[in-house]
């Protein structure tokens, strides 16, 4: 399977996220078979296919919210390897998930929080940060969003694209060694979509390292470092936007994106 790495990234550096060989079963059932990917720091890679696919359950194995079947999985510097049958302590899942943010379709803002409580929340509690540090930098990324002037609004207060945009400064929050996004412009109404995107076009472009699941296609081919089109829990195909999206070679795919373009206006 072709591995996702950055054209402007250094080619010898190692990737910072190594999947090796994921597997995920629900009993007999087969959700991720075998899944090998890898990504550079700073890069974007997109994840594109049919609903049902696996890509939302491969995501939440990578945060460790699903315990993989099998495999091993790399981020960092930290290895784990679901070889071993070893279940990992709630001490090693926390560590781990330090290194990766994730959001997710459902925004899960806290509803009894503001927007700033909500993102300075994880660094309070988790980080033990003081609460003035934690403050400023909460609020330094509601700006980074967008939503300086939401600071003290409810979650019950806010559109769905400000709720998500809340969701995704709260992920930053934790700094994040990568950042996990699950379709998550896919409950919102097509027009609060567009900020969404944006805040994801400005940390690609700041070099945030991000795997995102999405059907936004136009947006992928504009922004991703490499997309990956995933079928039956396995990846089909992974490279550059353009050989990808543009010329894909399995009819598998060819069959996806004639279906995906005629059911678009």
């Amino acid at each position: 399977m072709p591995a996702a790495g950055a054209a402007g990234s250094d080619a010898n550096a190692p990737p910072l996220v190594d999947v090796r060989d994921l597997r995920k079963s629900y009993g007999a059932v087969p959700a991720v078979r075998g899944v090998s990917l890898t990504v550079r720091r700073g890069d974007a890679q997109f994840i594109i296919g049919p609903s049902g696919c696996g890509k939302s359950t491969f995501l939440r194995c990578i945060n460790l919210l699903e315990e993989p079947s099998g495999g091993s999985l790399r981020i960092g510097s930290t290895t784990i390897d679901f070889e071993k049958r070893r279940r990992l302590s709630v001490r090693e899942q926390a560590r781990f998930r330090g290194e990766v943010g994730m959001v997710f379709q459902q925004f899960h803002l806290f509803p009894h929080m503001t927007a700033l409580q909500n993102v300075m929340e994880g660094p309070v509690t988790v980080r033990r940060m003081p609460r003035k540090e934690a403050t400023e930098w909460a609020e330094s990324l509601l700006s980074k969003v967008g939503l300086s002037d939401k600071r003290n609004m409810m979650p019950r207060h806010l559109s769905g694209g400000q709720a998500q945009r809340v969701a995704i400064a709260r992920a930053l929050a934790m700094s994040p060694s990568v950042l996990l996004l699950d379709e998550v412009t896919s409950a919102l109404d097509p027009e609060l979509v567009g900020e969404v995107l944006e805040v994801i076009r400005r940390l690609t472009e700041e070099g945030m390292t991000m795997i995102v699941v999405t059907h936004e296609m136009a947006f992928a081919h504009e922004v991703a470092s490499y997309v990956a089109f995933m079928d039956a829990g396995s990846i089909v195909e992974c490279g550059p936007p353009p050989a990808v999206l543009d010329h894909p070679e399995s009819g598998r795919l060819q069959a996806f994106l004639r279906r995906f373009r005629t059911a678009r206006p």
